[in-house]
């Protein structure tokens, strides 16, 4: 047996701390379902402007969504499926144990 090497153990306990806020699980929720601008995340979730952006900064910065840029509006997506994969089976994890 192997254990998993310092760095990559960092990196993975980083990725998974992303998925550790409440306000960012919504917004993965979102862009599972479709590319969304800033506005319309904002008035999906009834926040600040300024609090959506610093959430897809953090989303940006630790590669969970890509952005898009068509005239002045930035458009987001999830970087890949995996993403999609993780959230979706977090969600069916903690909805399998409701019924237990």
């Amino acid at each position: 047996m192997t254990v998993l090497k310092d760095d990559k153990s960092e990196q993975l306990s980083m990725f998974f701390k992303i998925f550790g806020d409440h306000t960012r699980i919504k917004m993965i929720d979102l862009l599972s379902q479709k590319e969304l601008c800033v506005s319309e995340i904002v008035d999906m979730l009834g926040m600040e402007q300024s609090a959506i952006s610093h959430q897809l900064k953090v989303l940006r910065d630790h590669n969970l969504v890509r952005t898009k840029q068509v005239g002045k509006q930035i458009y987001y997506t999830l970087s890949d499926d995996h993403i999609m994969k993780i959230f979706k089976m977090g969600l069916e994890h903690i909805e399998e144990g409701k019924n237990v």
